[in-house]
């Protein structure tokens, strides 16, 4: 299976990270690449995300899991699970009152051997990401 992933640690307690990274409305203001997501951070919502890359076509988005403010788990990819990526998005206190923030992407289903093998390296995308939601967040 392949996976991407990548982390920072963020300058302001758990709660206000949830709070900037469950609002997808604002999404497009500081993570680069994502040109809007619609819908709710909600267990079982379908979220729409649409990239600057494709801005008319948008992927479809499940909330699998949702443990606020902890944790939650985006997945998308083809029917029947065919290709599948479930993104998982962590928040963990640290002792001095910061969040270390973590996201890692894992890839499966029966054509994953194949098209895992077309992706092209998702973590400097994901460090973007990470800096991105720094940033809004210490602000």
């Amino acid at each position: 299976m392949k996976t991407f992933s990548a982390s920072i640690k963020i300058a302001r307690p758990p709660e206000a990270v949830w709070s900037v990274l469950t609002d997808t409305a604002r999404y497009s203001e500081w993570a680069t690449g994502i040109h809007r997501l619609e819908g709710q951070i909600a267990n079982g919502k379908v979220l729409q995300l649409f990239t600057n890359s494709k801005p008319q076509r948008p992927m479809a988005l499940k909330v699998n899991s949702l443990v606020p403010p902890k944790t939650f788990t985006l997945s998308g990819g083809l029917p029947l699970n065919l290709f599948r990526g479930d993104r998982t998005f962590t928040l963990t206190p640290q002792p001095d009152g910061t969040t270390e923030f973590s996201m890692c992407e894992v890839f499966s289903g029966l054509l994953e051997p194949l098209l895992g093998r077309m992706l092209p390296d998702l973590t400097p995308s994901f460090e973007e990401f990470a800096a991105g939601l720094k940033q809004i967040c210490e602000s």
